[in-house]
């Protein structure tokens, strides 16, 4: 048999396989990917390694051969695209910029704020004011000093002073010094 011959011989047999088999191979791309889309791709690229390794074959069980090349090119295909998802999705969290404003963190910000404006008001005048602007509205000494017209060693002494008496209000409320939450244990008690 010469190579033309053969060429003919192996492109009627493989019209006579897509013909035969096309519809099964799509049913069964088909139901594996559940994209009528993808399983015509499926269909295709399933035929074409089929006609690729046709002068491999020996004829015998062809609808299994058939059958086996289809699922293992839909299998593939769904692993590629569980791959593709899981890295898009990988890329979607990593560029999500983080605001660190989940629901947790303003409620404590909030309670924080509503703490700190609480202490401030039990303060006497002048601490009053400079703690104020200072640990509520988070404004610098220095702006403190040129808003208020005052020297800035003057504003740094009331803070000083207006921080440990904030603390010992913390303290006296149950607060550990060590931050916001209260004391557990007891006034001044060790936490374990």
């Amino acid at each position: 048999m010469s190579c033309i011959e053969r060429e003919k011989e192996l492109e009627q047999y493989f019209t006579y396989l897509l013909q035969q088999y096309e519809k099964l191979v799509y049913n069964i791309c088909l139901r594996t990917c559940g994209n009528p889309f993808d399983a015509q791709d499926l269909t295709q690229d399933t035929f074409l390694s089929i006609y690729r390794h046709l002068e491999t074959f020996d004829r015998r069980y062809e609808r299994a051969w058939v059958c086996r090349i289809a699922s293992n090119k839909a299998i593939d295909y769904l692993k590629s695209k569980k791959r593709t998802e899981e890295c898009q999705e990988e890329e979607f969290f990593l560029t999500v910029a983080d605001s660190g404003n989940n629901p947790e963190e303003i409620c404590l910000q909030n309670e924080t704020k509503q703490l700190v404006l609480s202490v401030c008001n039990q303060l006497k005048s002048p601490y009053r004011e400079v703690a104020y602007e200072h640990f509520y509205m988070e404004k610098s000494m220095p702006q403190i000093a040129k808003e208020q017209q005052q020297n800035l060693k003057t504003v740094q002494t009331r803070v000083y002073r207006a921080r440990m008496q904030i603390r010992k209000l913390l303290a006296n409320a149950g607060y550990r010094p060590d931050g916001l939450e209260k004391d557990t244990a007891g006034k001044g008690g060790s936490r374990k």
